[in-house]
This record gives C-alpha cells, structure tokens and sequence, in this order.
C-alpha cells in the first residue's frame, strides 16, 4: 500500500496544476469572447449610423429629384373686372362711413352726410390655379368697394383708366370640328397674353376663315389692378375681323 501512496499523491500534485490552467484558459476564453462581442456590436452600430446617414441623404436627393421632375402648380390673385355702383350714405362710424344697402364700410374722404347719394367705383379679382397644361381653375371674389365718388361721371372716368379695350393679334392653336347626333359645332383655341388658353366657338364661315392661320386678330379687355397698375389681365371680348 505504502508502494502506492506516492504515486497517487504525484498524481494529484500533477493534476492540481492542470486543472488551473484550465481555468485560467476558460476565464482567458470568455474575456476574449466578451471583448471580440463588444467590439463587433460597436462597429456594427458605426456601419449603422453611416448606413443611415447614406439612406437619409440618398432619400433626400431623390426627393428633389421628384420634385423637381414634377410640374408644380402656381396660384394667383388677378384683376377681373370692375363695376359702379349708386349708393347711399348710411351711418358714419369714426372715419368712415357704410353705404347703403350693402352696408359696405369705406372711407368717409368726402365729408359725406347721412343721406348724401354717391356712386362707388368696386372691385372683383381672379384667384387663378393653374397647371402646366395652361388651363385654369378660376374662382371670383366677391364685389369689394374700393372708393366713392360724388358723381357718376367722376367715377366712370377712373374706370375708363382700368379697363382698356384693346385689339391685338393673339396665337391660334388651331380649330376643329365635333359631332353629335348629326349636328356639327366648330371650335377655336387661342392663347392670351396671359398664356391662358380658351376656347370660342365658332361658325363654318369663320372656320374656313381660320384654319390656316397661326395668329388672329381679336379684341381684348386689360384689366388693371387698382392698387398696382402694372399688374394686368387681358380677356377675350370677340374677333377683331
């Protein structure tokens, strides 16, 4: 028995050493392995944030791109027409003073007493959304008193400044025939000064007087807006010849 004592006892001295370099080569692995995980999760979410930021500015550029391939719709407030308008002095009120019987309120310039007869000069404008097709949707504002005057002379004078009838020759897109149930109706297309494009209809005659024309005389009405002259609207108010 003595014989085997010492062997066992060697035996546990080697194996002692052996089992801690085990550990230490466990406790070395799982480190490296924590490390190597934070190191990868930490690229990772580098590449990430780069990745995105690529997507965001690729996103955006293709963004303006659209846009700018896209036709973009305008909308814009024209002048359309003005009218005179008899009236009566209601109430004054400050400064100013309501005209009967819309009870508009405007500016008592005047002096004008309650009761006074006046005419007044008012205003209609074009809210104009239009397309890169040339065609628009037109919608008018409501009447809209700009100023009044003592008489009805006076008052035509200044609109006689604002609404100018003028002749002109205006492009011809072309014209064409349509049918139904075995009528026949003829039609011209125009561009306006405004670039607007309308359509009149027209009879054979002036059909045949037309068709091989590029441009066409007609007779305008220019509109100027009230508050800056320089802003006008021309509309189609018949055939020149």
């Amino acid at each position: 028995m003595s014989g085997w004592e010492p062997r066992q006892q060697y035996r546990d001295e080697d194996e002692r050493p052996s089992g801690g370099r085990i550990l230490q080569m466990i406790i070395g692995g799982v480190l490296i392995i924590v490390f190597i995980s934070l190191m990868a999760n930490s690229c990772s979410d580098k590449g990430s944030q780069w990745d995105s930021s690529a997507v965001s500015w690729s996103q955006s550029d293709v963004s303006s791109s659209q846009t700018a391939s896209q036709p973009v719709a305008s909308s814009s407030t024209v002048p359309w027409d003005y009218q005179i308008v008899e009236g009566t002095v209601g109430d004054l009120i400050g400064g100013d003073m309501t005209v009967l019987p819309g009870n508009e309120l405007l500016p008592n310039d005047d002096n004008y007493a309650t009761g006074d007869k006046i005419w007044t000069l008012q205003y209609m404008g074009a809210v104009m959304d239009a397309g890169a097709d040339n065609k628009a949707n037109i919608t008018l504002t409501s009447w809209k008193p700009i100023k009044s005057y003592k008489s009805q002379d006076a008052a035509e004078s200044d609109m006689a400044k604002l609404k100018l009838s003028l002749k002109a020759d205006v492009d011809l897109v072309g014209v064409y025939k349509t049918s139904y149930e075995g009528q026949t109706r003829d039609f011209a297309v125009l561009t306006l000064p405004s670039g607007q494009q309308v359509k009149q209809p027209i009879d054979d005659a002036r059909y045949d007087q037309l068709k091989s024309l590029k441009t066409v005389p007609v007779m305008l009405e220019e509109v100027h807006d009230y508050s800056n002259y320089d802003l006008a609207y021309a509309k189609f108010r018949g055939w020149a010849a």
